[in-house]
């Protein structure tokens, strides 16, 4: 019997026999065609194979059992239904014993090494026979290759049980693990990389040349290869973290781009389940490390979680990641559109204000000491400016309410925010973007802004901008003055209502005292205006 071992490419495959397939189909019936009558009949399936005892049975324990209380001139008829693999499994020991020429590979290693233990094609039964002719090329071909291991154990879900009793699952795993922690400059075999701006003419090897290849992996099979390597302590976490950003990119959704799902609603469903299992299993391989894995990530995986709807203990866990490392994030980092079919505007601004509550709250948590140390203000103000610039952005969606707004712009503390002039220009945007704003609403928008913390080129325009209610064009000439009559000692402020109107007279309502916001409303402001130039006149 004819033998080869062939490497195409960079997978490796075996061929066995030399005689051409004679095996031939009409409706439910595989026939191999001889001069002599077939007198073994095997069903697997609803499939019937018209075979020969001759052939088959000096090589199969099994049929060799099976057709004993048959005679010599009887034709046999077995079932063989569960056999693992199923039909084509069982047509590659068919062809063996034939001696028709079969490719394995380790795309059908598996189902082949299966079915050949099953039907007991042992070297005890024949010399030289197909299963130990396979578990050589196991050993010799597959294990020592990178995708080839890859491949083969990618198939064992089909026969995990099998897999698993014939020692090939684990074998695999302690293949790739092997290689996965083999140092980079010792890697000969071929790889999968295709990172932007890398080139095969690099003479180095990345450190990440791995995480690629693995991604062809099902999630449980990923996560058996990862605990591993996490166990041994031989990798960073960083790593470990970049294989598994490579495997959700993969396959996770991308919510920013999602689109209508197309299919039926059994397939919708069986899309959402996949994907949960893969979101909670990348959440649980996350290592323990800050860092381990970037804040983007963190946060797309939450958006995600949001999109398909994890486990509250799910969700909760990456919301506590994310804050941790919330300060390391920039605006493109959040902007994820909402999953919920709720909501009109675009944004998920739930996301983002949850992750900065749970910011709040370890830092609710903090000691005095650490909440005062200069670290952790360079951090909280950080914060401040992300969430400044992150409103900006979402402030130009036609749809979002003003209390989606005003809620996450009050949840900054004033220690996070020592300027408002980011603020400032989130709220002129919106008031831009939303002509048709009510009084109420706007009013509600701008008590958020603390003229005093706007710098004089801020105030400037302020002043001049014809958006913004009266009442603030009043706090911000107000506080103007303030400034600039700090120069001059014993220098009487004037009323904030006569720097509009050039009054003199002292209004019925409480104005400004030093520090404090002007109370009159809109209306009141206007009417005194109207009462002063009838006066005048």
């Amino acid at each position: 019997m004819n033998i080869s071992h062939k490497t195409e490419k960079t997978m490796k495959f075996m061929k066995i026999g030399t005689r051409p397939d004679t095996f031939y189909t009409e409706e439910a019936t595989r026939t191999f065609i001889a001069d002599i009558p077939n007198d073994l009949v095997i069903n697997i399936n609803n499939i019937n194979y018209l075979v020969h005892k001759f052939r088959l049975l000096p090589y199969c324990g099994l049929l060799q059992q099976l057709c004993s209380d048959f005679s010599d001139s009887d034709n046999a008829i077995i079932e063989l239904h569960d056999i693992p693999g199923g039909e084509d499994a069982f047509e590659l020991c068919a062809k063996f014993c034939y001696g028709i020429t079969i490719n394995l590979s380790a795309h059908n290693f598996v189902p082949a090494f299966c079915a050949a233990k099953f039907l007991q094609m042992t070297d005890s039964v024949e010399k030289g026979n197909f299963s130990a002719k396979l578990e050589a090329f196991f050993n010799s071909c597959i294990l020592e290759g990178w995708k080839d291991s890859i491949a083969t154990l990618q198939t064992t879900l089909k026969l995990p049980e099998w897999s698993e009793n014939l020692g090939i699952l684990r074998k695999c795993i302690d293949s790739i693990i092997e290689k996965i922690l083999t140092p980079p400059a010792q890697v000969k075999w071929s790889y999968t990389y295709t990172r932007p701006g890398y080139s095969k003419k690099h003479n180095s090897v990345p450190k990440d040349w791995w995480t690629e290849d693995v991604s062809d992996l099902d999630v449980d099979l990923l996560r058996c290869i990862i605990m591993a390597i996490r166990s041994t302590s031989v990798l960073s976490p960083q790593l470990i973290g970049e294989a598994l950003h490579v495997y959700a990119c993969r396959w996770l959704p991308d919510t920013t781009k999602l689109r209508p799902a197309k299919g039926s609603a059994s397939q919708t469903e069986q899309s959402m389940q996949k994907n949960l299992k893969i979101l909670e299993n990348i959440v649980t391989m996350i290592p323990a490390d800050r860092g381990s894995v970037s804040v983007g990530f963190l946060l797309r995986l939450l958006s995600v979680a949001n999109y398909i709807g994890v486990s509250p203990m799910t969700k909760a866990e990456l919301t506590r990641r994310a804050s941790l490392q919330f300060e390391e994030a920039t605006v493109s980092d959040l902007l994820y559109p909402s999953t919920s079919s709720s909501d009109q505007h675009f944004y998920d601004i739930d996301l983002v204000q949850a992750v900065l509550g749970s910011f709040l709250a370890l830092c609710r948590r903090m000691s005095p000491s650490t909440a005062e140390t200069s670290q952790f203000l360079t951090s909280i103000i950080k914060i401040g400016k992300l969430i400044d610039s992150y409103l900006q952005v979402v402030a130009r969606d036609d749809n979002i309410p003003v209390r989606k707004l005003v809620s996450l712009a009050e949840a900054i503390p004033d220690i996070a925010r020592p300027e408002h002039n980011d603020l400032y220009k989130a709220i002129n945007i919106y008031l831009k973007m939303h002509d048709d704003l009510s009084k109420a609403d706007k009013k509600c928008l701008c008590r958020i802004l603390d003229c005093q913390k706007l710098s004089p080129e801020v105030r400037a325009h302020a002043v001049k901008n014809e958006c913004l209610p009266l009442r603030t064009v009043v706090q911000v000439l107000y506080f103007e003055q303030e400034k600039s009559s700090k120069a001059t000692t014993n220098h009487k402020l004037t009323p904030p209502q006569e720097l509009i109107f050039g009054a003199k007279q002292t209004p019925s309502t409480t104005g400004y005292s030093q520090g404090k916001k002007w109370s009159g409303s809109d209306e009141e402001l206007q009417e005194r205006g109207s009462h002063k130039k009838n006066h005048t006149s």
